[in-house]
């Protein structure tokens, strides 16, 4: 009797046990299709952008639109965004298990992996994009600055800036967090493992990629102050804003920013979970979604519609910009300080609403 019992037990013990991989099996597929489908319908938006933004700049060169010039000033800027954040979607999907087993079967090199990902996606790629962004969005501010040429070498070059002490950071982590992933022996070194741990291994043996709490730190620093400035930045815009559809823009630009802090939250709550377990991966398909919409909120309201907007001035046959000196021009039509003329043009019953930087 007791030795049936025993067989029952074992036999739901193993029943349990396969169910539980098969769960885990059939989430990591799941969230690693839509998390390819959605970079792909990114990548296949981001070339729209692309092409509109070529296409305006070839417009503006071939002459046919000279008076459009002082929209298209940050065009450089604005394609590097979009390649920027296609390398962020190609990280995204390299560190997906439910692909990266099917490329690699090599756990060394899945290792590499994740530790690639870890340096170039969250040390490079995540605040290269919102840097970006928000010096986009600044350049709504200057009078003609991004009329210059130097303004996209010396925007491109802050960037840098700001990204290596973020970039050198994320290098040291994986460079050194192996050292604690090897010494677990103690309590006090697994603890200190978990903020240095960027792989795992799930329970059917694959290696998963995994975020160091001491990165999900230091990128909830970095959008700390990414939200100071940004609200800096919107607060000036909208005390100079008078068209609502402008100040509507504005709203929706900082509203994706503010909600960033709960990707640091969602990162750091994915060192609870074991690795590869469906609520890890739910936890980590959700940061990914945050940072998504929030990416593609900003390349539309920055990159996209300034395009739209000017585009649709070849369709205003009255629009009076060829007397009007370069700079005066710009700094009224641009930087929001607009003129009776200009509001006529872009007011909000206007088609092309706000044909501006953002």
């Amino acid at each position: 009797m007791d030795g049936r019992r025993g067989h029952a037990l074992v036999f739901a013990a193993c029943s349990t046990s396969r169910l539980v991989m098969l769960l885990t099996r059939l989430t990591t597929d799941v969230f690693g299709i839509l998390t390819i489908s959605l970079v792909l319908l990114a990548v296949v938006l981001g070339l729209v952008c692309i092409f509109h933004s070529l296409y305006f700049q070839f417009c503006i060169r071939r002459r046919h639109y000279p008076q459009l010039n002082y929209f298209n000033g940050p065009w450089v800027s604005r394609i590097i965004l979009i390649i920027i954040c296609i390398w962020w979607g190609f990280g995204e999907i390299i560190r997906l298990s439910y692909l990266k087993s099917k490329i690699v079967s090599d756990q060394a090199w899945q290792k590499t992996i994740c530790k690639f990902y870890v340096v170039s996606n969250l040390g490079f790629a995540e605040p290269s994009m919102f840097l970006l962004l928000s010096f986009l969005l600044h350049a709504a501010l200057q009078e003609s600055g991004t009329l210059s040429p130097r303004w996209n070498r010396k925007t491109l070059s802050y960037v840098l800036l700001c990204c290596i002490p973020i970039l050198s950071m994320h290098f040291a982590l994986v460079s050194f967090g192996p050292k604690y992933n090897n010494e677990v022996s103690s309590a006090k070194k697994r603890n200190i493992a978990k903020f240095f741990r960027y792989v795992g291994s799930s329970s059917n043996g694959d290696t998963i990629c995994m975020y160091p709490l001491l990165s999900t730190i230091i990128l909830a620093c970095f959008y700390v102050l990414l939200i100071g400035y940004v609200i800096y930045i919107c607060t000036r815009l909208l005390s100079l804003v008078i068209n609502q559809g402008l100040r509507r823009r504005i709203y929706v630009l900082v509203t994706p920013v503010i909600i960033l802090p709960s990707r640091a939250a969602l990162l750091s709550l994915s060192i609870l979970p074991p690795p590869g377990n469906w609520l890890y991966e739910g936890i980590v398909f959700l940061a990914f979604f945050v940072l998504l919409s929030s990416i593609t909120v900003g390349v539309f309201m920055l990159v996209y519609f300034p395009v739209a907007d000017s585009l649709a001035l070849r369709n205003v046959g009255h629009v009076e910009t060829e007397g009007i000196p370069y700079d005066d021009y710009y700094y009224d039509g641009v930087s929001l300080i607009s003129n009776q003329t200009h509001q006529d043009v872009i007011s909000d019953e206007s088609p092309m609403r706000a044909s501006i930087p953002f």
